[in-house]
């Protein structure tokens, strides 16, 4: 059998001579203070969709709303859901997650827009979910095998923006 790990002596002293860095250890494969920045980047474009997805929902009007109106807050919370999942993670990894009110919309990939009709809702917020798509794709890539934890986190995000766009877009195509 091939040794690859280090030996469980020397796992033992690291983990005890570097116990405040938490879950961050020697074996971490990229730049920690790098993922964090993304990772707020990240944070910032979730908190700009919750509050538009939130907008759009109180605002949305017309026979055909209800339905669409109703996806917006499911999303708005979804959304916020994430952007939870990414402050605990930037937390683990030693960070702070950065809320500032002022600064979100200036780091965040997403932009916040309002409309006053619901088609164009609707296109701002599929525009949105394809920019968290394409941002988190290249995050996830930039990641690699460096930050199992941090990469699962981000996949999982993916997979329900991707989700998000398909239900935008359902609402724009033609009905039968």
């Amino acid at each position: 059998m091939t040794d690859f790990l280090t030996d469980v002596d020397t796992l033992r002293d690291r983990a005890r001579r570097n116990m405040m860095s938490g879950p961050v250890t020697a074996s971490y494969g990229t730049d920690v203070d790098r993922v964090v920045e993304l990772l707020n980047t990240a944070l910032a474009t979730e908190t700009v969709c919750v509050l538009r997805y939130r907008q759009h929902y109180f605002t949305a009007k017309g026979l055909d709303s209800e339905p669409v109106a109703s996806e917006f807050l499911a999303h708005s919370n979804e959304e916020q859901e994430h952007a939870d999942r990414l402050s605990n993670r930037i937390v683990q990894l030693g960070g702070s997650p950065l809320l500032d009110p002022s600064q979100l919309t200036g780091r965040a990939h997403s932009e916040y827009r309002t409309a006053d009709d619901l088609k164009q809702m609707i296109r701002e917020n599929l525009v949105a979910e394809r920019v968290a798509i394409a941002s988190y794709t290249e995050m996830i890539n930039w990641i690699g095998a460096a930050d199992p934890t941090t990469r699962r986190v981000l996949e999982s995000i993916l997979a329900k923006e991707e989700e998000h766009a398909d239900e935008m877009l359902t609402f724009l195509e033609p009905q039968g």
